[in-house]
């Protein structure tokens, strides 16, 4: 029961901010999910609808090195990855999409490695 309050809760937060985040092609949205084994994160352009980029703790890049990190280095090693392929494709300015979670912890510490990897939001 408490699992699918919460859960509902996030997808009311999460609606909240997609009405204002909206990713465009000269400015994409960087979304991310966590789920309580990993985090996904991906850049997406809503005006067609394609995942330009997207990186996860399942990639093979993070993967190697999982081992010895903790949930936060793992979400740091995923925020470098896909900002530095964010920046391979041209992509240097986006939109942080939280996606309905607090900003602390994992996804704190996902958003700040992208900007330290380069790009800007």
């Amino acid at each position: 029961m408490r699992q699918q309050f919460s859960q509902a809760a996030r997808m009311q937060r999460h609606s909240r901010v997609r009405k204002k985040i909206v990713g465009a092609t000269s400015q994409p949205r960087l979304s991310i999910f966590r789920s309580l084994r990993h985090i996904y994160a991906q850049v997406v352009d809503d005006s067609t609808g394609h995942t330009l980029v997207s990186a996860s703790t399942l990639s093979p890049e993070v993967v190697g090195k999982m081992p010895v990190q903790g949930k936060i280095g793992q979400a740091k090693l995923v925020g470098s990855l896909v900002a530095q392929k964010s920046l391979q494709k041209g992509i240097q300015r986006v939109v942080f999409d939280r996606g309905g979670y607090k900003y602390h912890g994992r996804v704190r510490a996902l958003a700040e490695a992208a900007r330290e990897s380069g790009l800007e939001f």
